[in-house]
């Protein structure tokens, strides 16, 4: 029997409806996100637990690895089920030093959607990120128009079926959707790093999906007072009241917390079932404000 996982939620203009709890896959590389997984049968396992227990949105990339993840993915999983939206992103390339380097020419962007493709083994890729460099944890304004008519182009040549931006602002939202329609925006936020508000809100008002990247911090957990409180209080951890945090923050809130574990996999999707009170959630609201001072 599978979890709820935090209900469902369907892309605009789509058929692809998922369960708002899903799995990124990025930690499967190695360290650094580069080269072979710690253990690669774990990593599969992780893969395989992840989809028996319901989750059926996968986000990755080819240069997650680069190429490593994709190969696991159609490793542990294919042929997929019918159910499974698997969610790439385009824009970057790795270096031979494990650098990421922006890749945006129009040559650059078809041969890096051909080659998740090729390393996942499908005919066209079900959503596409196109990931803004930059600043990582802030979008920087500027014209991405050209960027996504060349995404547009690969739509049209059946490579991609929907479109999603990442690491954007509002205004390249729009720039955006007057070009194509975007059914996703994924950017850094989470309970402690709440600038992007204004934008939650704005992409729930139109039926967008919100995927966090580092809803749990990335590179740096969250760890502040208000949320050891928190889950000492329900009896849960600190990392699941921060991604319960992100459900109930917005119904287009879609969650892709990543491990290379099935332990953590298992605490993360508990979370989709963890409810944060009134009270919980007061105590939660204040932690960006105080982040700020």
């Amino acid at each position: 029997m599978t979890q709820s996982l935090g209900g469902t939620f369907t892309f605009p203009g789509t058929s692809l409806t998922v369960r708002r709890m899903g799995y990124g896959a990025m930690q499967l590389a190695g360290p650094g996100v580069f080269g072979p997984p710690r253990d690669h049968d774990e990593a599969v396992a992780v893969l395989r637990e992840a989809i028996a227990s319901g989750v059926d949105h996968i986000d990755t990339s080819d240069f997650y690895g680069p190429h490593v993840v994709n190969k696991l993915i159609k490793e542990a999983l294919h042929p997929f089920p019918k159910n499974l939206v698997i969610v790439s992103k385009l824009g970057a390339k790795r270096g031979a030093d494990a650098s990421w380097n922006p890749a945006f020419s129009p040559e650059e962007l078809e041969s890096a959607a051909r080659d998740n493709l090729r390393h996942l083994g499908i005919d066209a890729l079900d959503i596409v990120n196109l990931r803004i460099m930059g600043d990582v944890h802030a979008p920087q304004e500027g014209s991405i128009a050209d960027k996504v008519e060349i995404m547009a182009n690969l739509q049209r040549k059946g490579l991609i079926k929907h479109i999603g931006l990442s690491n954007v602002t509002s205004k390249q939202v729009a720039e955006a959707r007057s070009i194509v329609p975007i059914v996703c925006v994924q950017n850094f936020y989470n309970v402690a790093n709440r600038n992007d508000d204004p934008l939650v809100d704005e992409m729930a008002a139109a039926g967008i999906a919100f995927v966090p990247f580092f809803p749990l911090g990335g590179f740096f957990p969250l760890q502040t007072e208000a949320l050891a409180t928190v889950a000492t209080k329900l009896g849960a951890t600190q990392l699941q009241v921060a991604q319960a945090w992100l459900l109930q923050r917005a119904p287009n809130m879609l969650l892709i917390p990543g491990t290379s574990s099935r332990g953590h996999l298992r605490e993360n999707l508990a979370s989709a079932e963890l409810k944060l009170p009134a009270d919980a959630l007061d105590q939660l609201n204040v932690i960006a404000a105080q982040a700020k001072h």
